[in-house]
């Protein structure tokens, strides 16, 4: 065989290795997006749970000085939850939107 004949000889050979090289790239990027959900994910349920505890300590601490204000701190403490609680589901709604 001549050398021009090896050459394109290899160079056919090569073309499936390159598609397999796209295909390892995609499943590279599947990959790394997953990861980037499950952090999304957890960033979004910890930063609520943290969020809570502090909004229910201050509620605890205010009631602790101040006990006729109870109801007041209450009623306030079960609005900040409902804003945590609602950032926290757009932060696991972005998780699905990620594509």
């Amino acid at each position: 065989m001549s050398d021009l004949a090896m050459l394109a000889l290899q160079v056919v050979n090569a073309l499936p290795a390159a598609e397999a090289v796209v295909d390892s790239a995609a499943a590279n990027a599947n990959g790394l997006l997953t990861i980037g959900k499950g952090i999304a994910y957890g960033t979004a349920a910890g930063g609520a749970g943290i969020g809570i505890g502090l909004v229910i300590a201050a509620t605890i601490s205010g009631i602790a000085r101040q006990p006729e204000q109870g109801g007041a701190l209450k009623t306030l403490m079960f609005i900040g939850i409902g804003f945590i609680e609602f950032f926290a589901l757009v932060g696991i709604a972005y998780m699905f939107i990620l594509k």
